[in-house]
């Protein structure tokens, strides 16, 4: 007996979850679970080679869904064009060279390659093969022609391979291939190849400034949005240098060049570092106002009596000194965390440190009750030195990193 959904049931996304024949297979367990756990209807397509690497019973138990690789297996349901006319999303991952090879040249041999060719949906492939074989100039082609054709093809990450090897070419981590799917739903344009030829930094995180070997002054941040801001980045062509202060153990982002910091000093001197040769500089790092004047060699101790004032001192302003040291057509964006008081809302103080810091973006965020520190969705406006304000809608922090490139994108010279 079949059950029907409930007529005011929430409508669940479609996502057709391909599979290629690659080790990597594996990892698509990981993607069904995630997309499936935040409400999403997936049906899982692997090719044959993968069903070598993953059994079909895994993701029939994943899925809740009958798992077939061939055109005449449930022939009466005609699978081979109703599961891409009908999903709302595509995901491949791993997508091998030879998968890639074959969506390039339209090629229909089995249900998956039969699925691409029926979707009229967002349709995002995630590479994974040895570097040698990334880097193939008929790979390389093959790339560059799905993604003229409108087709997302990620980025792959760098490290670990089969066996021993070690280069670009890896499987992004199941966390980043959902959230770019997430993204490619909630925006379909989300992922142009835009920023291609562009440099940007971008800082995240928060500073630690110590005052012994066990304490230090902090703050909140996670560092999601800056890494949110650097994948969105990467995937949409440019190269990308990510400062990274304290985050929650995140993962770096496939194809992101990462420089670990921990103190606003050390912050400060890596953005200038990477600066000149910039094209965008985005300080969506939380960099601490203030630190201790002196640092104790030794662990402060307990003591009954009351402990001694900690002296502070002021950091330097890094937002400020980048923007009054950038080269000509150079942009700068800038975050601020606000929270409303007698003074003003958070729309007034975030116009008035646009104007203070002479930034040519700045995004506002209102803070505090579960707001953008610690969680994974933001809102907030979008303020232009020309003085377009624009309201960011709450969404993914991979949604606002979309809107947020789109005006960076119109902003820099051709």
């Amino acid at each position: 007996m079949t059950t029907q959904p409930h007529p005011d049931a929430p409508v669940r996304p479609r996502v057709v979850l391909g599979v290629g024949g690659g080790i990597a297979a594996y990892k698509a367990c990981e993607v069904l679970r995630r997309l499936t756990e935040s409400g999403h209807s997936v049906r899982v397509v692997p090719t044959d080679g993968a069903l070598r690497f993953v059994g079909a019973a895994t993701f029939e138990a994943l899925s809740g869904q009958p798992v077939h690789t061939g055109v005449f297996e449930d022939v009466p349901e005609v699978p081979h064009v109703r599961l891409g006319q009908t999903a709302d999303l595509v995901v491949v991952a791993p997508a091998t060279a030879n998968l890639l090879a074959k969506a390039a040249g339209g090629l229909a041999d089995d249900l998956l390659t039969n699925t691409l060719l029926t979707a009229r949906c967002p349709v995002l492939m995630v590479p994974a093969m040895h570097t040698e074989m990334w880097e193939h100039p008929a790979t390389q082609a093959n790339v560059a022609l799905l993604r003229s054709r409108g087709v997302v093809v990620a980025e792959p990450a760098s490290g670990r391979l089969t066996g021993k090897d070690t280069g670009k070419g890896r499987l992004p981590e199941p966390a980043e291939i959902v959230e770019l799917a997430k993204l490619l739903l909630a925006r379909p344009g989300a992922l142009p190849r835009d920023l291609e030829g562009l440099h940007v930094a971008v800082s995240a995180g928060g500073t630690r400034e110590p005052l012994d070997p066990v304490r230090f002054l902090g703050n909140r941040s996670s560092g999601k949005q800056g890494y949110a801001l650097a994948r969105v980045a990467a995937q949409r062509g440019a190269r990308v240098t990510l400062v990274s202060a304290h985050t929650a153990d995140l993962v770096a982002p496939a194809g992101v060049d990462v420089v670990r910091v921990g103190t606003a000093e050390e912050l400060r001197r890596a953005m200038h570092e990477v600066a000149p040769a910039a094209d965008v500089l985005v300080m969506a790092a939380a960099v601490a106002d203030f630190r201790p004047v002196s640092l104790t060699g030794h662990k402060i101790k307990k003591t009954d009596r009351d402990p001694d004032p900690v002296a502070l001192t002021r950091n330097a302003d890094v937002l400020a000194e980048l923007v009054e040291r950038r080269r000509p057509g150079q942009v700068v964006v800038g975050f601020a965390a606000e929270t409303g008081d007698e003074g003003g809302d958070v729309l007034d103080y975030g116009r008035a440190k646009l104007k203070r810091k002479g930034c040519d973006l700045l995004v506002v965020n209102a803070v505090g009750d579960g707001k953008a520190f610690e969680v994974e969705h933001n809102s907030g406006w979008l303020l232009s030195s020309a003085g377009a304000e624009t309201p960011i809608p709450h969404g993914s922090k991979a949604q606002l990193g979309a809107v947020l490139w789109d005006a960076v994108r119109a902003l820099v010279e051709p």
